[in-house]
C-alpha cells in the first residue's frame, strides 16, 4: 500500500525544520573554525599546552619575543611529560633556529619563563608575589633535569638584577623539583 503524498502544509513544516537545522549546524561549524588560534606553532604537541590569560610575565615574554614569536606554551609544574616535552622541544628548536619564541611555567608561588628574540638573544622573566623581575639570561638555553627549559645554571636560578637573588632564602629551587610521573 502506497502512502499518500504529504499535504503542502506538512511539506512546508518539514522544509522549515530542515532549513533551521542546516543553519544551526552551519553556525556551529563556523564558530568552531573561528575559535582556533592563528598563532604559529613549531610543534604540534606544543599546541596541546593549556593556555591561561596572559599575566605580567607572559606579557613581558611576548614583548621580548616580538610579534612573530612562537608561543611554545605556558605549563603547570605538574603538566604531563609528553606535553612538557613538546613545549620544551618547541623552545629549543626555535632558539637553535634563532626564531623568536617564549615559554613559561606556573610553579608554586611563582611564574617563570624564557623568551628568545629574532637576534637570538635570550631573556627571562619571573613573578613572585606580584612583582616581575626580568633581564638577560645568564647562560645558554638548556633542558633542566625537571624537563623544563631554563637559561640558568644547574642548581641555581642565578641573579635577575643587581642585588636580587632569584630564589628567596628557604625556598627550594623550582627547577630542581621532581617531575611527577
Amino acid at each position: 500500500m502506497a502512502l499518500p503524498p504529504p499535504s503542502p502544509e506538512c511539506a512546508s513544516i518539514y522544509n522549515s525544520i530542515s532549513m533551521k537545522n542546516f543553519i544551526f549546524i552551519t553556525l556551529l561549524l563556523a564558530l568552531a573554525a573561528c575559535s582556533k588560534s592563528n598563532a604559529p606553532q613549531t610543534s604540534s604537541t606544543a599546541s596541546a599546552a593549556p593556555s591561561k590569560a596572559p599575566d605580567a610575565v607572559q606579557l613581558k615574554l611576548q614583548e621580548y619575543g616580538g610579534s612573530s614569536a612562537t608561543n611554545c606554551g605556558r605549563l603547570d609544574v605538574h603538566a604531563p611529560e609528553a606535553q612538557a616535552k613538546g613545549a620544551a622541544d618547541c623552545a629549543l628548536q626555535a632558539s637553535k633556529a634563532k626564531h623568536p619564541f617564549y615559554i613559561s611555567y606556573d610553579m608554586p608561588g611563582m611564574v617563570v619563563g624564557v623568551a628568545g628574540n629574532a637576534d637570538g638573544k635570550l631573556l627571562t622573566a619571573r613573578s613572585e608575589g606580584g612583582g616581575v623581575s626580568s633581564g638577560t639570561c645568564p647562560s645558554e638555553l638548556r633542558l633542566a633535569s625537571s624537563g623544563r627549559v631554563t637559561c640558568f645554571s644547574p642548581g641555581d636560578m642565578g641573579s635577575m638584577g643587581a642585588g636580587h637573588t632569584a630564589i628567596p632564602q628557604g625556598m627550594p629551587n623550582p627547577h630542581a623539583l621532581p617531575k611527577p610521573k
